[in-house]
C-alpha cells in the first residue's frame, strides 16, 4: 500500500492544534473505555522472554548502524543483537551487505574484530576458508583433500539489511516485509528532512539490570517528566499538552510542545541545522517510536536514537546514538560535549528508577500494569508484541486484549 501523507504544513498546522486540544481537556475523550492492566508475568515470565526472543528480536527490523561506521570498501562491523553475530560490510561497489559472522567449514568467526577494514578476501583463522566481501566463497584449503569432484564451496549465509536515510537495519526473518514497508506508517513523516546528510556525531551504553520492557515502557510516555526529570525534561517539555499519534507496525509519536514556544536550546547556538524543519521539530519535542526497540526524539540541530537491548530476563543494554547535519570538514562543534552530557542525565534519571524497579515488580504487590489515556502508547506497543509473537502462541494470562485499533491512524 502506497501512504502519499507527509509532513506538510497544513499537517504540521493541525499536529500542533492536537496539542492545544490535549492541553485543555479535563478527561479522556468520550468513548475512551479504561484499558485492561497489562499481566506482571509478561516482565518476569522466562517462557514469554523467551517468545520474545524468537519473534521480535528475529522477525522484525533492527537498527544495526550508521553509514559513517562503514567509510571505504572493506569496512565492516559486527553487529551482536540477534541470534548471532551479524557482520556489515560495505563491498566493493560501495553496497552494504551482512552475513552471519560463521565459516561454513567448521563455524568458526570470519572476523575476530568488533570492526575494522577486511583486505581484498576474508579469511577465516581457523582452516583458511575464504570469502569476498559480498560474502561468497572464494575457495577452501588444500582442495585436494576433498573427495568431492569439487571443493565444497559454500558462501556466507546473508542477513537482510536496507538503509533508511543513513542509517542500516537487519532482519533475520527472509519472509519479513521490506525495510521500507515496516517503515512507511511513521517515516511519510520524516521525508522532508535530509537524513541522508546526517552524521554519526557519538555512541555510548548502559548497562541496566532490568528487564527492556521497564526501559522501552518509559520511553514511551511523558506521564513520568514531572518527577523524573524536574530539572531536564519537565522544565522544557509540556506533558500535559503531549498528543499521542499510533501507526501500523507498533510505531508511534509522543508530540510534546516547548513550555515556551521561543525557546531554543542554548546548547545548540550556532550549530547546523537540518533543512526544512517545520513548526513541529523547532517548537515541539517528536519523539518517535520504531517498533521494537528505538526512540527517536528530532531537534533540528540533530536528534539522539535510544535503542533498548534485552540481554537476560533482568538485564538490558542501553544504547545511545546521536546524530547530527554535516558539519563540514574538522572536529565536532565543542558544544556537543555538553549536550551529550545534558542528556545522558537525563537517561540516568531514567535510570535510577528502571534497576530498583525489577526487584519490586517481582513482589507480590505487583499485579498488573494500569495504563491511563496519557499512557496508551505503551499498551499499543505490547498489542504489537502479541501481534508479532502470534496471539495464539502467548499464554492466555499473559495477553494483552486489543483495544486500540480504532486509535490506530
Amino acid at each position: 500500500m502506497t501512504i502519499h501523507t507527509a509532513m506538510t504544513p497544513s499537517l504540521a498546522a493541525q499536529w500542533v492544534r492536537r496539542c492545544a486540544a490535549e492541553r485543555s481537556r479535563t478527561a479522556p475523550p468520550p468513548g475512551f473505555a479504561p484499558l485492561p492492566d497489562l499481566p506482571p508475568g509478561r516482565y518476569l515470565d522466562a517462557d514469554f522472554f523467551a517468545l520474545e526472543r524468537a519473534t521480535i528480536w528475529r522477525t522484525t527490523w533492527l537498527y544495526a548502524g550508521h553509514i559513517d561506521q562503514l567509510p571505504e570498501p572493506g569496512s565492516y562491523f559486527v553487529w551482536s543483537h540477534g541470534s548471532a553475530p551479524v557482520v556489515v560490510m560495505r563491498d566493493d561497489d560501495h553496497c552494504v551487505n551482512a552475513f552471519y559472522n560463521t565459516c561454513r567449514h567448521r563455524g568458526a568467526p570470519v572476523v575476530r574484530q568488533a570492526a575494522g577494514r577486511a583486505g581484498g578476501a576474508l579469511v577465516c583463522g581457523y582452516h583458511g576458508w575464504s570469502y569476498d566481501r559480498q560474502g561468497r566463497s572464494l575457495g577452501v584449503t588444500d582442495a585436494r583433500d576433498w573427495t568431492t569432484t569439487a571443493p565444497p564451496c559454500r558462501d556466507l549465509v546473508r542477513v537482510r539489511c536496507e538503509r533508511f536515510g543513513n542509517w542500516l537495519f537487519v532482519c533475520e526473518d527472509p519472509n519479513a516485509q521490506s525495510l521500507a514497508d515496516f517503515l512507511a506508517p511513521m517515516a511519510r513523516f520524516l521525508r522532508h528532512l535530509p537524513l541522508e546528510e546526517l552524521r554519526l556525531v557519538d555512541r555510548c551504553h548502559f548497562e541496566v539490570a532490568c528487564n527492556a520492557k521497564v526501559l522501552i515502557d518509559n520511553f514511551l510516555e511523558a506521564y513520568h517528566f514531572k518527577l523524573l526529570h524536574p530539572r531536564t525534561s519537565d522544565r522544557i517539555f509540556d506533558n500535559l499538552a503531549t498528543s499521542i499519534h499510533l501507526w501500523r507496525n507498533g510505531h508511534s509519536l509522543m508530540l510534546s510542545p516547548n513550555r515556551r514556544a521561543d525557546w531554543v536550546d542554548p546548547g545548540t547556538h550556532g550549530m547546523p541545522v537540518m533543512a526544512n524543519t517545520t513548526a513541529i521539530e523547532r517548537a515541539h519535542n517528536p519523539s518517535y517510536s520504531i517498533f521494537p526497540n528505538l526512540i527517536l526524539p528530532i531537534a533540528p540541530s540533530g536528534m539522539p536514537f535510544v535503542t533498548v537491548w534485552p540481554k537476560t530476563l533482568r538485564s538490558s543494554v542501553l544504547e545511545v546514538l546521536w546524530f547530527a547535519p554535516d558539519w563540514g570538514g574538522g572536529p565536532r562543534d565543542p558544544l556537543w560535549e555538553t549536550r551529550i552530557a545534558n542528556f545522558a542525565r537525563i537517561v540516568e534519571e531514567d535510570i535510577q528508577f528502571a534497576e530498583p524497579m525489577q526487584a519490586t515488580i517481582e513482589s507480590p504487590g505487583f499485579c498488573g500494569v494500569p495504563l491511563n489515556y496519557q499512557e496508551r502508547r505503551v499498551y499499543h506497543w505490547h498489542e504489537e508484541l502479541d501481534r508479532c509473537i502470534g496471539v495464539a502462541r502467548v499464554p492466555a494470562a499473559l495477553r494483552v486484549t486489543p483495544r486500540l485499533g480504532s486509535y490506530v491512524e
